[in-house]
């Protein structure tokens, strides 16, 4: 102990901030001050004698004035010691493209700063319009809905798009309940639904069949599709995915319905119908407008598959077809294209699929308005709006553009062409229309019902 002492308390100032030892090694010192890399330089000249010359400034970059930033200033480097030098009118040149290359980089950010000024200022003008639109919707319009909901300023505003905040409210309300369907009676077929569910999972044999005879079989592949569809309806938002937030939300609305209609069942295309509901409304409230929307005849006929009704839209689609846009129907008419290879996907799903989500809504705001009329309505809107790109293609590529609508399609463009569709045909709008082709159809099966019999 007295010699450790006496050697620290002989230790130099100088020697106190050298590295001591410990037992087992090395270790820093408490003050371990860095040295200035000039003291370091002098401390070496004094010890070796020899002096360090500064290094020769390059002659390299001696013409250039700055750093180049980037590769495109590369262009006025000169070349290497090793290669032959730049000529006047070369250096002059480079000097030219780079400047052309800068004022393009700057035109294109002004461009682009210009545009999200502009795109900035329509989505402020867009909120302001939704908010003032909300406080006559709320204030005005729903407490007073049966007054005024026929009236021509509800209508002009709802053309306009309904506010997100009042949308569920308005669908419900137009769409109705002429099922009376109550949340209990939901509670008790999604009841019935999770029963169904777990007997399927204990068990592969069940004898149950009083739901309209339909075969146990039959009834587990439906509800097996339901979860198989779940999974692809709008898979780039990911709430719908498996371990989602609304993904047992629209496995329970879909299996209640199946309970609940036993007859119609689960058909592709009914996920989407569903989640654009959910989003919108609460579950119980969701599941009776679903219930109920399925239950108007457009999408009974389709969703059963009712072949000769569904030929019957397709006919007076393709009445009010060759009367907006003559060109392109014979176009198609060349091709043999008919209504039903782009029209089913859109009718199945009520464009939910085929169009951005926001527009999608959009065109419910209107169908909810105006009906079955309006769903082909829109598609001859998106017809009109493609017309010069459809004219340049054949078959394949018409069936594969329908199918992939672009995704850069925007609510005002499509909106302007729905709206220069004229559903009128011979002073016929489109139910006169519907009703004269279902008249003609009832005759021709009187006319031919022995040879049908036969």
């Amino acid at each position: 102990r007295n010699f450790f002492t006496k050697r620290t308390k002989e230790l130099k100032p100088a020697v106190q901030s050298a590295p001591g030892w410990k037992l087992f090694g090395k270790v820093p010192p408490r003050e371990n001050l860095q040295k200035d890399s000039k003291i370091i330089q002098q401390e070496y000249e004094a010890r070796t004698g020899r002096t360090c010359k500064p290094p020769l400034p390059s002659t390299r970059r001696k013409n250039i004035e700055f750093e180049p930033l980037s590769t495109t200033a590369l262009i006025l480097e000169d070349r290497p010691a090793n290669l032959p030098a730049k000529s006047v009118e070369e250096a002059l040149r480079h000097r030219q493209e780079y400047d052309e290359m800068v004022a393009e980089a700057k035109k294109r950010e002004i461009k682009e700063a210009h545009k999200r000024k502009r795109i900035m200022r329509e989505r402020f003008k867009q909120e302001e319009s939704i908010a003032s639109a909300m406080v006559i919707w709320v204030n005005e319009i729903l407490p007073n809905w049966e007054g005024m909901r026929a009236t021509r300023r509800v209508r002009e505003l709802w053309w306009q798009g309904l506010p997100p905040s009042v949308r569920g409210k308005v669908w419900s309300l137009a769409v109705g309940n002429e099922l009376n369907i109550t949340p209990e009676l939901y509670e008790i077929f999604l009841s019935r639904a999770k029963e169904r569910w777990k007997s399927f999972s204990e068990t592969s044999s069940e004898n149950d069949t009083e739901d309209a005879g339909a075969s146990v079989a039959d009834r587990e592949a439906s509800l097996e599709l339901i979860k198989l569809d779940i999974s692809r309806t709008f898979p780039s938002l990911y709430i719908f995915q498996k371990g989602g937030p609304y993904h047992d939300l629209l496995h329970s609305v879909l299996g209640a319905y199946t309970c609940y209609r036993p007859d119609v069942g689960y058909v592709q295309g009914m996920s989407f119908i569903a989640a654009v509901l959910i989003l919108n409304l609460e579950e119980a409230d969701a599941f009776i407008a679903f219930a109920n929307l399925l239950n108007k005849p457009c999408q009974l006929a389709f969703f059963r598959v009712d072949h000769s009704m569904m030929l019957k839209y397709f006919a007076a689609f393709e009445v009010f077809f060759e009367e907006n846009l003559p060109k392109l129907f014979l176009h198609f008419k060349s091709y043999s294209l008919t209504p039903d290879i782009y029209l089913i996907d859109w009718i199945f799903t009520l464009y939910s699929k085929s169009l951005p989500l926001d527009l999608a809504c959009r065109v419910w705001d209107v169908f909810c308005r105006d009906g079955e009329e309006f769903l082909f309505r829109t598609g001859l809107g998106i017809l009109r709006l493609y017309e010069d790109i459809l004219l340049q293609m054949d078959f394949i590529h018409i069936a594969q553009f329908l199918t992939k609508l672009p995704e850069d399609i925007t609510s005002e463009k499509l909106f302007t062409c729905i709206a220069a569709i004229q559903m009128q045909n011979s002073n016929k709008k489109w139910a006169q229309v519907f009703a004269s082709l279902m008249k003609d159809n009832k005759e021709g099966d009187k006319n031919h019902s022995p040879a049908l019999k036969s």
